[in-house]
């Protein structure tokens, strides 16, 4: 046990500091970059969404629009097409540099998918133009594997700090994402220092541009008892069920679209299937939804909102639009929690911001980086409430996620099977 307790000399000091440099260095360079990579999302998704919304007869063009994706891909990303689970991967068994056109491929299949109507996030986007960037450095710096893996966690906490708003969440997104259970700290330090610089560089960028990040708020937290605690949990734990029915609904709307065996002619027919719907229904679910997820804080939310919102973007994801899964999950949540006070004794607010970051935290298995993301967005007064919510949800969800290339760190319960623990000890000693 005494060699994991080497103490520091002086002499020690010196290299310490050469390397902190250099990942303050790289923080730097890496921050920047994705920093201005992410306000020029936040413009332009702004904008797709005002323009989609004063012409909505444009939804009609998604077919279209779904083709264009389609081909790009299938003709000139398909090596890249893995999106945030190709990162995860790279993590795991470093091989190949992030090819650079994963950046620009993605940023614009998802301005088109959410120009013309699908329902997707951004926070994938984000993170895959946050990795693509970083591991470029690697290559033209010649890293080793234990270096390239911190470069890509870089891209990866920079892309998603620079996106939210939510530099600690973004750091501790980063270390917490690759393994279920396990937190890898050798890279905390360059994963928070770029964390700070993309979020402070995309935060002014988009402030000159007139883009603020939005801004939620919590009314009211009230005292915590035990019955407030009690119903936290029971909360936590619908938060963490219905994470998992996303998680499940991609998988099978993807079997669905598996029939159709020219790929890029998936998100054609979806498109289809996505325009005639909101034709009737009217364009409420689709895209980010911010408006809704506002809502939701103030105004009790039907019922049977979240669930709409899980099969538009399920399905959307399923056919190949581009985007993410994140913003989704914050409407899922945020809604399911306003309508939980209909019969839950705790403020609605309250209730949709702790929905907003658990059912998150159950799709993704990351409690931790919810936790600090619920605290950086609604404040610290609702952290316990918060907290409560997103480690029961990640209780709940089981060892499903949006991510399928996760990988089981620590079992969540005994009742996992012990092979998952043989292919972490393999991968840590890489």
């Amino acid at each position: 046990m005494n060699r994991f307790r080497k103490q520091y000399t002086i002499s020690d000091y010196p290299s310490i500091t050469k390397e902190f440099i250099k990942w303050l260095g790289f923080s730097l360079v890496i921050g920047t970059l994705v920093g201005i990579a992410s306000a020029a999302l936040l413009v332009s998704l702004n904008w797709s969404t005002h323009y989609r919304e004063a012409h909505k007869t444009i939804i009609w063009l998604l077919p279209i629009g779904g083709l264009f994706v389609g081909l790009l891909y299938h003709y000139y990303g398909q090596s890249v097409a893995k999106g945030n689970n190709q990162l995860l991967e790279e993590l795991n068994s470093p091989k190949d540099i992030i090819p650079f056109k994963m950046a620009p491929l993605i940023f614009l299949g998802t301005v088109v998918s959410h120009l013309l109507g699908a329902s997707v996030g951004r926070e994938g986007t984000a993170v895959q133009i946050g990795g693509a960037i970083a591991d470029q450095f690697s290559g033209w710096f010649k890293m080793n594997k234990h270096n390239r893996r911190i470069i890509i966690l870089m891209g990866i906490s920079s892309g998603f700090a620079g996106l939210f708003g939510t530099p600690l969440a973004g750091a501790v997104f980063a270390l917490e994402v690759l393994l279920i259970g396990k937190i890898k700290y050798n890279a905390i330090l360059p994963c928070l220092l770029v964390a700070v610089v993309s979020n402070y560089v995309s935060r002014e960028v988009s402030h000159y541009l007139h883009v603020p990040h939005t801004h939620y708020h919590i009314d009211v937290v009230p005292k915590l008892n035990t019955l407030n605690f009690f119903w936290s949990i029971f909360a936590g734990i619908l938060f963490g069920i219905v994470s998992t029915f996303f998680s499940k609904g991609v998988k099978f709307f993807g079997q669905f679209s598996k029939h159709i065996k020219y790929p890029p002619l998936r998100p054609v027919l979806g498109g289809i299937a996505i325009a005639i719907l909101v034709y009737f229904i009217g364009t409420k679910y689709i895209g980010l939804g911010i408006p809704t997820i506002l809502e939701a804080f103030n105004t009790t939310m039907n019922s049977y909102d979240f669930a709409i919102k899980i099969i538009l973007t399920t399905f959307c994801i399923a056919f190949g639009f581009k985007g993410g899964e994140v913003t989704p999950l914050f409407f899922i949540g945020a809604t399911l929690g306003s309508a939980l006070s209909m019969f839950v004794p705790l403020p609605i607010g309250l209730l949709a911001g702790m929905g907003f970051v658990a059912v998150f935290s159950g799709a993704t298995n990351t409690p931790i980086a919810c936790t600090l993301m619920g605290i950086e967005l609604f404040g610290m007064e609702g952290g316990v409430y918060i907290a409560i919510a997103c480690v029961t949800a990640y209780i709940f969800s089981g060892h499903t996620g949006i991510y399928t290339s996760q990988i089981v760190g620590v079992a969540k319960t005994d009742k996992y099977s012990k092979e998952e623990g043989v292919k972490i000890n393999q991968i840590d000693r890489k």
